[in-house]
């Protein structure tokens, strides 16, 4: 394994256009790659857009949704990152032959589909399928993992991904100002945003604060340290439908630390350079060692009925 050097954006993306989206994940993309990047990530749903389709009908996101490999928005990303020479992580909607729709994110090179991962979590629209199986693929001699949103709240996916031997963990969002039972959480309000640059203290002092930032600091650091992982976070910034988000798209190296973050109160990209040597340097390697499975076995794995609730979404 080299090093490897990997950049995580953030945008403001169009409700539903794709034509829109797809040209600020060229303009990133080709950034980054002029600044050395060889990979670039970007939000859940950075195509299409994503809270807005609480509101569609099944045969509206039917009509959002697309095929993969063989839809446009997977052509699109390929001829970017040919483009640019550079390997692109997106997300979308998807259908299949059966008219089945997921949650669904991507990984393209120059050459077309190299992975493909469903979310496990699903709960923006009634209509989406939940997706069933973990992916590991391989990425420039690393080993890479993708979970999606919510599925990094269940602590055992981020486990098993890591255990099916990824050392790096693709971790899309569309996340944080939104109303929960933990104290700090709520809406943001969108006047921040409108007037960022007359005010951008107020705005960032949102950002940063316990219905952002400081929300995402009590968790997104241990899921890389306790798995000895690199983790590849990415959100989106500015109103995504009527929620405004907060970007923060970040690395985290296997010790927990952040090694890069967006900062800007717009659309921006950071990049790290990924070294092999700290995934055995972390105390997250030695501690997937001294794991007891025979202590734990049968509770982690007894029969449960999964049970998912959202505050903010009321689902039609």
């Amino acid at each position: 394994m080299e090093k490897l050097q990997i950049a995580t954006a953030q945008f403001e993306n169009r409700n539903g256009d794709k034509s829109y989206n797809l040209q600020q994940i060229d303009h990133l993309a080709g950034k980054a790659a002029a600044e050395g990047a060889q990979v670039i990530a970007f939000h859940e749903c950075s195509i299409t857009g994503y809270t807005f389709a609480r509101h569609l009908s099944r045969e509206e996101m039917l009509e959002l949704s697309e095929l993969i490999p063989d839809g446009e928005s997977i052509r699109a990303l390929t001829a970017i990152a040919a483009k640019h020479n550079i390997v692109i992580l997106a997300g979308l909607f998807e259908k299949d032959a059966a008219d089945k729709m997921y949650k669904a994110y991507v990984c393209v090179d120059k050459n077309g589909l190299v992975a493909k991962y469903r979310k496990l979590h699903p709960f923006i629209n009634p209509h989406l399928t939940p997706g069933n199986e973990y992916v590991v693929f391989d990425l420039l001699g690393w080993k890479c993992g993708i979970l999606i949103c919510y599925d990094n709240n269940v602590v055992e996916n981020v486990r098993a991904t890591t255990l099916l031997g990824a050392d790096i963990i693709f971790m899309p969002h569309v996340t944080m100002m939104t109303p929960s039972t933990r104290p700090g959480a709520g809406f943001a309000d969108p006047a921040l945003w409108h007037h960022r640059e007359s005010d951008p203290t107020s705005l960032r002092l949102e950002f940063d604060g316990m219905k952002g930032r400081s929300w995402l600091m009590k968790w997104l650091p241990a899921r890389a340290y306790d798995n000895g992982i690199y983790v590849v976070f990415s959100n989106p910034i500015g109103m995504d439908d009527d929620q405004l988000k907060n970007g923060c798209s970040m690395i985290l190296d296997p010790f927990g630390d952040v090694i890069a973050e967006c900062r800007k109160l717009g659309n921006d990209f950071a990049i790290a350079v990924l070294t092999p040597e700290k995934l055995q340097q972390a105390g997250g390697h030695r501690y997937r060692k001294a794991r007891r499975p025979d202590l734990y076995r049968d509770i982690i794995g007894q029969a449960h009925t999964s049970e998912q609730k959202v505050v903010w979404v009321e689902n039609k």
